[in-house]
């Protein structure tokens, strides 16, 4: 009998698919199997099979991504019935599935007093649950699963076995008489009452998620929020918080498209803008606040218990991974913690929370973790040929890349990699993914700067095992990322990338940094860039503004007024380093160039208790500006030594004498650094030397500095992120392609 084998490709076990398929074959009276394999799922099927392929691809599970259906015919005997069977073969060919938050129905259960989940902390089903956090190895089976040490009750058992039940072959299912059990220490016999009074009254909680420890308090009580922060030693830092979308709605007001992306499986932190009515420790001087749903079982009955919103922080000792294990939380989590809200379920890997927001301009990816990765990402048109890549990011905002079969994986937001847990973390991520995915790489890539740990790391990897090393130039490699993310073809030409950030190395042996590079996936030249200062004191004018203000203010001719402002600080020792080139390395960095302005207005001028403390804080005001003029931006002329800085620094000098507030002058500032950049960006896509202009690097997850750079580049085409981080997160996906586009090149092309 004549029937049709189906391939299909991309994220589609631990989603439901083939119970799904099983339904669709009797609704059609299809015989055959179905079955999960390395690849994905392979169905053969027999009978009226016609529409078979055309339905599977409308009406696919809702956490399924379907990236390829393949159909071909076969003969045979047909089957009695149709039939899921087990899995079969060795290897990692498909994707594994992302942890997604609690589903409508499974919540609906905890709230039904008649139900046997009524009140449970660990319901799921093939729409929701834990999947990636859990998993130990491929195929994505429960005894490959930290829920294997939880057999299953009859009840769970028979769901587990019957394809028309929502929790056929749902990995994680469990009930309160077989599954994971929640507790609160000091003991109490109701663990989510407990938690709830002890919130009202003030106290913080260590709180067990879905891939980490939260530190938890009540987000509308200014005193608990103080503690917290004097507990943690994180004086200014914003935190997440937690709400319903009502509570949400008290103290914001979320846009459809907000709403959309809050109530996403991916439940990432949204940024939303603050109306005010929480106190200001929750966000200091910031006017937006990082809000998320609740995402497990465990969160929805906590929040309701509580009544009310939950600033809802990592759980960790500053700059270390989040804590995940019960016993690690006891010991580092006991200085801030006034109890512990703990379950016996295991967290094979810490993911922390996504960061997102919607901009003018659509979504912007500001952390890439939980519910987000594993999740791939096509390739551009042209690198169906590539090899199996490898690449390692950078120093900051760490996250590994890797390519196959025509899919970048990019991974988990590690952090940075001087902390020595996080090195740990980066090393089992890189052990992790290879394991999970069967990934060979015949090409690492790493960021040309050779002191990078990632950089040090894919070398050595590359000479022990023989693979071939490519080293990569840190701002080629992040307008890579854009063009890859826009799936920008790889013989489709040039492009004109504005990249802003905090450094990189360039070829030349200096901090690059505020950038303009002419250039495709293959290669590139530099067009133009900001003048360069030196970084006194290296390292220590990232954390110091007042450092990047002494020697831009010098280079105007108004060091007077360094000295006016800085009265205190050993101007004249980091005049004579500069001077002699003493730990002063020259850089173009429009990141230093940011916290320059922000110590020119007296913000974070002495120190910085956070990356991006002054550059944040300097858009919030920005976006405070009464009726802002673009006429009035302080716009910088190009001269043979790069975008003068001199003529901003001597007018936010005049404004400030004529009472010009603070928030005018770093809308101005905004605008002028948009405006120059995007002037000499366009003149290279209107002369013909580049078809668009790409904007990356971190300077553009400020979303005043987008709008105001997308209003100034006009109707010229642009490239901008919109699923990867334009910060250092999305970096190894651009280096990923640049080396998989050399091993590809021809000589011509080169």
């Amino acid at each position: 009998m004549q029937g049709l084998r189906i391939r299909v490709r991309g994220q589609v076990q631990g989603v439901g698919f083939r119970p799904f398929v099983w339904t669709l074959a009797q609704d059609l009276g299809v015989t055959g199997h179905v079955l999960n394999d390395p690849e994905g799922v392979l169905i053969e099927a027999y009978g009226p099979v016609a529409s078979l392929p055309d339905l599977i691809h409308s009406k696919a599970p809702p956490l399924s991504r379907i990236d390829a259906i393949e159909v071909s015919e076969i003969t045979g005997k047909s089957p009695a019935d149709f039939r899921i069977i087990a899995s079969s073969g060795t290897g990692a060919e498909t994707r594994v599935t992302p942890d997604a938050a609690t589903c409508a129905e499974c919540l609906a259960e905890t709230q039904t007093p008649t139900d046997r989940r009524y009140g449970y902390a660990f319901a799921n089903c093939t729409h929701c649950g834990p999947r990636y956090t859990i998993l130990r190895a491929l195929p994505y089976d429960r005894a490959q699963t930290t829920m294997a040490e939880f057999p299953m009750c009859p009840d769970c058992a028979s769901e587990y076995a019957d394809p028309a039940d929502r929790r056929f072959h749902a990995q994680p299912i469990a009930c309160p008489v077989c599954g994971p059990r929640l507790w609160i220490e000091p003991a109490h016999e109701d663990p989510i009452a407990e938690a709830a009074a002890r919130l009202r009254h003030g106290e913080i909680l260590a709180i067990k998620g879905l891939s980490g420890f939260h530190l938890a308090c009540d987000a509308r009580n200014a005193g608990a929020i103080a503690n917290l922060r004097r507990r943690k030693h994180r004086p200014a830092k914003p935190f997440a918080l937690m709400g319903t979308l009502a509570m949400i709605r008290q103290h914001a007001s979320p846009t459809e498209a907000e709403v959309a992306l809050l109530s996403d499986p991916s439940a990432p932190i949204v940024l939303l803008s603050s109306n005010g009515t929480l106190p200001e420790g929750v966000a200091p001087n910031q006017n937006t606040y990082g809000w998320m749903l609740p995402y497990t079982p465990l969160h929805h009955l906590l929040i309701e218990a509580f009544g009310g919103p939950l600033v809802m922080t990592s759980g960790n000792l500053s700059g270390e991974p989040q804590v995940i294990g019960n016993d690690e939380a006891r010991e580092k989590l006991a200085p801030f913690a006034d109890a512990f809200l703990m379950h016996d379920r295991d967290i094979a890997r810490r993911l922390d929370d996504s960061v997102e927001r919607i901009t003018l301009h659509g979504p912007m990816v500001l952390r890439r973790a939980r519910g987000r990765v594993p999740g791939t990402l096509p390739l551009p048109k042209g690198f169906e040929d590539a090899p199996q890549v490898v690449a390692y990011g950078g120093q900051m905002k760490a996250a590994l890349c890797l390519i196959k079969n025509g899919q970048a994986l990019l991974g988990h937001h590690l952090g940075e990699l001087d902390e020595a847990l996080t090195w740990e973390a980066f090393q089992q991520a890189d052990r992790d993914y290879a394991a999970l995915f069967d990934h060979k790489p015949q090409v690492v890539a790493v960021d040309l700067h050779p002191d990078f740990r990632a950089s040090r790391h894919g070398t050595a990897r590359a000479e022990a095992e023989g693979l071939i090393l490519q080293e990569v130039q840190h701002h080629h490699a992040h307008i890579a990322t854009c063009m890859g993310e826009n799936l920008w073809p790889l013989d489709e030409g040039k492009v004109a990338g504005i990249i802003l950030d905090g450094l990189g190395l360039g070829p030349d042996g200096t901090v690059w940094g505020g950038e303009i590079l002419l250039g495709d996936y293959l290669g590139f030249e530099r067009a133009a860039h900001l003048s360069p200062a030196p970084l006194v004191g290296g390292d220590r004018a990232q954390a110091e503004p007042w450092r990047n203000a002494l020697a831009r203010l010098d280079q105007a001719g108004l060091s007077d007024w360094a000295d006016a402002l800085f009265p205190d600080a050993p101007r004249d020792m980091l005049r004579m380093a500069a001077a002699r080139g003493l730990n002063a390395p020259m850089s173009t960095s429009a990141g230093r160039l940011f916290d320059a302005v922000a110590a020119c207005l007296g913000i974070c001028s002495a120190g910085q208790s956070y990356e991006g403390e002054a550059a944040m804080t300097l858009e919030a005001l920005a976006l405070k500006a009464p009726s802002p003029d673009p006429h009035h931006a302080y716009q910088m002329p190009e001269t043979p030594n790069g975008f003068d800085a001199s003529q901003m620094f001597k007018a936010i000098r005049a404004d400030l004498g004529t009472q010009t507030s603070i928030q005018t002058i770093a809308w101005r500032f905004h605008a002028g650094l948009a405006q120059t950049f995007a002037t000499a960006a366009a003149a290279l896509v209107k002369d013909g030397q580049a078809k668009a202009v790409a904007l990356s690097g971190g300077c553009f997850q400020n979303a005043l500095l987008l709008d105001l750079t997308l209003r100034a580049l006009g109707d010229t085409p642009v490239l901008i992120h919109t699923k990867t981080p334009a910060n250092d997160g999305g970096l190894a996906l651009g280096q990923a392609l640049v080396a998989a586009a050399r091993a590809t090149a021809t000589p011509e092309s080169m």
